[in-house]
């Protein structure tokens, strides 16, 4: 996701995301399910990827509205829009350029919030379009502390976003959604691999956060 004058293009992240996303582990298949527990009425997607997320849907969710602006990606999360369980409809741009409308009753934020460009002015965007108590549930990338922090920096300011589609894993994300409004219900952070495994990206949170009436 990027801003409205700049075109997302990440054919080699694309070819790399649509590889593991085939060859996903079941401990992440869990945590998308668990994020998704629970939702209803009408969703935005932000970041959808390859559609990893849209066999999960509840099916109390009446429409998912997902947005990819990587077009390598985008084509392939319609074809998964055409297996869901739910209504989904792909569209390949950022989530500044949607067209103003009813505001949605939860957002879904899965591995995206690291790539996107201006962090909190996307959370404000979404703030904005949630109505009042809607829910942004996220499972993303954070800032890890001590060595792997250390470690984090240094790929972030070297060849990790270039090779990870912009990603960038030392975010304090959670503080950002505070900073844009958003008031935390839930979180918990978890491990994908081994703490001790020297991999810049292993520490997720997972949580949910609403928009205060």
């Amino acid at each position: 996701m990027t801003d409205k004058t700049s075109p997302v293009h990440h054919p080699f992240f694309a070819r790399m995301w649509t590889v593991l996303s085939r060859h996903e582990p079941g401990s992440l298949r869990e945590l998308r399910q668990e994020n998704l527990a629970g939702l209803s009425g009408r969703v935005l997607e932000v970041g959808a990827g390859t559609g990893s997320n849209f066999v999960h849907y509840p099916t109390a969710v009446e429409e998912v509205v997902a947005v990819e602006p990587e077009p390598r990606l985008s084509a392939i999360a319609r074809q998964a829009a055409e297996t869901a369980p739910v209504p989904v409809t792909v569209m390949d741009c950022a989530v500044e350029e949607l067209e103003p409308g009813a505001p949605f009753d939860a957002v879904v934020c899965s591995l995206v919030l690291c790539s996107v460009h201006d962090q909190e002015g996307v959370l404000r965007e979404l703030f904005s379009i949630l109505r009042p108590d809607g829910e942004l549930r996220y499972l993303e990338h954070v800032a890890s502390g001590g060595a792997r922090g250390r470690l984090q920096r240094l790929a972030d300011a070297t060849i990790w976003p270039k090779l990870g589609g912009n990603c960038h894993t030392h975010r304090h994300t959670e503080r950002a959604m505070v900073n844009a409004g958003f008031v935390q219900q839930t979180a918990r952070h978890v491990w994908t691999l081994p703490a001790w495994v020297p991999v810049p990206v292993s520490e997720l949170a997972l949580g949910r956060a609403i928009r205060p009436a």
